[in-house]
């Protein structure tokens, strides 16, 4: 079987990258033949595909006249659709797998797929497809669903992308343009959902989802641990912006004086760096990962995962089940498919009370309940998370649309 993984971005900038990266290992390590089209970067982890690779379109601290230039592009990249029609016709896919593809690659990548009759299969990280900024969130970091019904320009009116009106207004365009041009729903074979939530949100948008959507988790590289032992700190770790809820963690911490350990990166991080300064209970280690942060994980005895956005299957808890990890997190999106009663404890998005009072009852947790709960998240990771559990249902899916497509 040949495999075209496609993703805007090739190196890890976030949860969606990583598992664009992780299958490709997966697969490759599996004897499946594999190809890469993404976008060119400093950044980018070697391959032999990057001669197929595109330019990334750059908006941002440009005049507004380079702005407009780019608009055309950033709906439909002539670029895009032409490196891949030759890397199709070199490389010879039985199937399109597509992770994130929107802003950058565009949906000229869709026609293309459908010209050469490929199937294609879409793994739902956000919500682009049914919000224009993705996040399902205004200006203000606040839930926002006044696009239901596809009435994508209330992301114009609000200048949900940034506060600036004319990315609002790209973001916008792009999701009419997929609306009335490129129907994602008439041009991708198979949807993979990682969470029964986002699933729900997308159907309540458009309930023609149902006819092609399949759940599947996303999963860890890791090795499943043996169980663990209770730490003395409570670990974050993950990006640094406002939607993760990372103020209201940091917030929760001053009124206690219980050890928090942060690792990550990104926007908020100077003003993190500046409220903790005069805490001695929290402690920042940069930015984390490989070895170095399953040390971190192992040796904390909680991780917290604060969101105050509709997560859908978090990596922050897949990798800290994969290693027995219990997780304090808030019940928003899919969180609660995965941190119940048994593998850790919810609180309420925001609320801060809420939060202290779940950290002191895992505080104060016997050794024999956490012995226990640590049991349960390796268990739920073995059942959901494992390496090839994930790459029989995943293969499973290639082969009955490529079977579907040869009988046609």
């Amino acid at each position: 079987m040949r495999i075209l993984l496609i993703n805007r971005n090739h190196f890890v900038d976030g949860g969606a990258d990583r598992v664009y990266i992780n299958t490709g290992e997966l697969l490759e390590k599996n004897h499946y033949e594999v190809a890469y089209f993404s976008s060119l970067d400093e950044k980018n982890i070697k391959t032999r595909f990057q001669k197929y690779f595109i330019q990334k379109i750059k908006t941002r601290y440009t005049s507004i006249f380079s702005k407009f230039k780019s608009v055309k592009k950033y709906l439909f990249n002539q670029e895009a659709a032409a490196n891949l029609s030759q890397l199709i016709k070199d490389f010879k896919p039985d199937i399109a797998h597509v992770h994130l593809f929107y802003g950058i690659l565009s949906p000229s990548i869709l026609k293309v797929l459908q010209k050469y009759s490929i199937p294609v299969v879409i793994t739902i990280h956000d919500y682009r497809l049914i919000c224009p900024v993705s996040s399902m969130l205004d200006i203000n970091g606040v839930i926002c669903e006044k696009c239901l019904g596809e009435n994508y320009f209330n992301c114009i009116g609000k200048r949900c992308s940034e506060g600036n009106i004319f990315q609002s207004t790209i973001v916008a365009a792009e999701a009419y343009f997929r609306k009335y041009y490129i129907q994602p729903l008439k041009y991708i074979s198979k949807f993979i959902f990682v969470s029964n939530f986002s699933y729900s949100k997308h159907l309540a948008f458009n309930p023609d989802f149902q006819f092609k959507s399949t759940l599947l988790y996303n999963f860890s590289k890791t090795t499943v641990n043996s169980i663990t032992v209770k730490g003395d700190y409570f670990f974050y770790f993950g990006r640094f912006s406002k939607e993760k809820g990372i103020i209201s963690l940091i917030n929760a911490f001053k009124h206690t004086n219980l050890t928090l350990v942060i690792a990550g990166d990104g926007p908020f991080k100077n003003l993190i760096l500046h409220e903790i300064a005069s805490f001695d209970n929290i402690h920042f280690e940069g930015f984390k990962f490989g070895s170095e942060l399953q040390k971190l994980i192992l040796e904390s005895s909680f991780v917290v995962v604060p969101s105050e956005w509709f997560e859908n299957n978090p990596m922050t808890i897949i990798e800290s089940f994969t290693l027995g990890k219990p997780v304090i997190a808030s019940a928003i999106g899919g969180i609660p498919e995965l941190v119940t009663t048994g593998t850790g404890l919810v609180f309420e998005p925001g609320n801060v009370k809420d939060l202290i009072d779940k950290i002191n009852i895992a505080n104060e947790m016997s050794v024999d309940s956490y012995i226990n709960m640590s049991k349960n998240c390796i268990n739920f990771a073995l059942n959901n998370f494992n390496e090839d559990v994930h790459l029989n249902k995943l293969t499973g899916i290639y082969k009955d649309l490529i079977n579907e497509n040869s009988s046609k």
